[in-house]
């Protein structure tokens, strides 16, 4: 069968979906029948949507990629993405195809990822033990991988049978966490990177119309069923209207706190530019960020009918759509100034799904980014790679409890704060938070000596009432200077360890509003770039 066949094959599965699922496709795009809706589906209106409470005071979450990739463990160099090796199997085969021919016995086209997936079984899975884990650690909220980018679905899918349900595991992977997690009080929400999957396993990335690389379509002759993994390969109406159907499956079973979107590279790829004025389309790609529009409008009217207070990411530097629409993202974000409302998506490691081998920061640089993303007005939302059992790994355990040992110490710093007029004071390795008339000083080195806050100059002594570092029973002394309050560190600094946090008590609301930069693109100036095609 050539290549050519192979694409009006998928064309017609994808005729058929779209008829399938048309007369959802129309609701979604003309919005749902619901009573007065909040949203009237242009992005002026989406742009209003607030900042949930539970978000912007929860701080702390857990994001989990899980998958059939997770059988594999393995990268080239043992440093990146991991969760991006199904790509790299068939567009590295000179180093991958050796690794798979003595871990497996067999090569594309007769064995491919296809072929790994019955061992992805998560048989010693326990989802309420990663649920009290989570909650125990104090994470608010919990992001798993519904299906990443190889076209694999982790809940109980209608729309594929490449679903956790039918294959591998041979359960509801998104469904049994989600209710594990809401028994402990946490917000959840399924991730969705289905948007870049046309060219993921394609001769081309990022563009609108490309072929399945050669052993994938001899894979696809092979086995025809597996076209539905692997493809489609073209970014067309059909493509557009079953990923519209896969997210409306998951928001109706799921029903998500929060919306989570991957980048979408194609906006600003292969002659599409959102970022111009006018922006710039082909037809295929307009007609995707338009669905993308009624999508959001749908999932935001939706909850807003129940009451519930939802949210989504708005990802990449270049950002998906317009700002205002959601939060900023990167992955390992550190913003240098305190932004518009941002998320950090962190590595302990180097790769989000399982890397055996793979390199971990150390738990005190850990914290501390913690606590500067916080400081910035982000989120701090840490990944965790398990293996394909279910089972955790143990350094990314050990930093879990690490971190939320300090937060049991320190969370008065850190839940339920805003952002002071300054995030940060470098010659003292201060990062800065507060709530209400309360500003909180944490010191990022042990603090064995007296340090002045210079924010606090020309303030006098009555502004300030009381001060204590968190976790010390013993007195805090301070004092006025022309240089700014003072601070003299008991000698039993307490329970803390790798961070310190001084709790100042004044007679005025701390928080300053004016000292953001509601800029997104001056406020992600100076960040690290993203490596998309799976990092180093």
């Amino acid at each position: 069968m050539k290549i050519s066949v192979i694409k009006a094959v998928f064309r017609l599965l994808a005729v058929l979906l779209s008829v399938s699922f048309g007369l959802l496709g129309n609701n979604i795009a003309c919005g749902q029948d619901i009573a007065k809706p909040r949203y009237d589906g242009s992005w002026e209106s989406l742009q209003t949507m607030p900042v949930p409470t539970w978000f912007d005071h929860g701080k702390i979450g857990i994001f989990i990629h899980w998958g059939p990739y997770s059988v594999i463990g393995y990268k080239k160099g043992h440093r990146g993405y991991a969760e991006h090796v199904p790509k790299l199997l068939y567009a590295e085969p000179d180093h991958y195809y050796p690794y798979m021919q003595q871990r497996w016995g067999a090569t594309p086209p007769e064995f491919g990822y296809k072929d790994i997936i019955p061992e992805f079984k998560a048989e010693k899975w326990d989802p309420d033990a990663w649920a009290e884990l989570f909650a125990d650690v104090g994470a608010k909220y919990v992001v798993l991988t519904a299906e990443h980018h190889d076209g694999w679905a982790n809940w109980n899918s209608e729309l594929t049978p490449w679903n956790a349900v039918d294959k591998g595991p041979k359960r509801d992977l998104v469904g049994d966490l989600g209710i594990a997690v809401r028994k402990r009080g946490l917000k959840y929400a399924p991730s969705y990177h289905r948007e870049r999957h046309t060219g993921f396993f394609a001769k081309e990335l990022y563009v609108v119309h490309s072929e399945p690389r050669a052993d994938i379509a001899a894979e696809i002759r092979r086995v025809p069923a597996a076209a539905t993994l692997y493809g489609p390969f073209d970014l067309d109406k059909a493509f557009v209207d079953d990923y519209v159907a896969r997210w409306k499956e998951i928001q109706t079973k799921y029903k998500p706190d929060f919306m989570w979107i991957d980048d979408v590279p194609i906006f600003t790829r292969d002659g599409n530019d959102t970022r111009k004025d006018p922006q710039v389309f082909k037809p295929e790609v307009r007609y995707f960020y338009d669905q993308f529009r009624a999508m959001i409008t749908d999932f935001m009217n939706d909850a807003a009918a129940r009451g519930q207070e939802v949210y989504l990411n708005n990802k990449g530097a270049n950002r998906n759509w317009p700002d205002g629409v959601g939060c900023l993202e990167k992955d390992n974000l550190k913003l240098k100034v305190i932004g518009p409302k941002w998320e950090s998506c962190t590595t302990f490691g180097s790769s989000f799904g399982y890397l055996e081998g793979d390199g971990y920061k150390s738990v005190e640089s850990v914290i501390h980014e913690m606590v500067e993303v916080i400081s910035r007005n982000g989120n701090f939302l840490i990944n965790i790679g398990p293996k394909a059992d279910g089972t955790l790994v143990p350094e990314q355990v050990e930093r879990l409890r690490a971190m939320g040992d300090w937060l049991k110490i320190n969370g008065d710093a850190i839940y339920g704060t805003r952002y002071w007029k300054e995030s940060e004071q470098k010659d003292e390795r201060l990062a800065f938070t507060t709530k209400g008339k309360k500003l909180y000083a944490i010191k990022l080195t042990k603090p064995t000596k007296p340090f002045t806050i210079s924010g606090t100059a020309g303030w006098n002594a009555d502004q300030v009432r009381a001060a204590r570092l968190l976790g010390s029973e013993l007195q805090v002394h301070w004092s006025m200077t022309p240089s700014g309050l003072q601070i003299t560190p008991p000698a039993d600094l307490g329970t803390s360890e790798y961070a310190w946090s001084f709790e100042i008590v004044t007679d005025q609301e701390q928080h300053h509003p004016n000292s953001l930069v509601t800029n997104a693109s001056k406020a992600l100036q100076g960040t690290k770039n993203v490596e998309l095609e799976g990092g180093k």
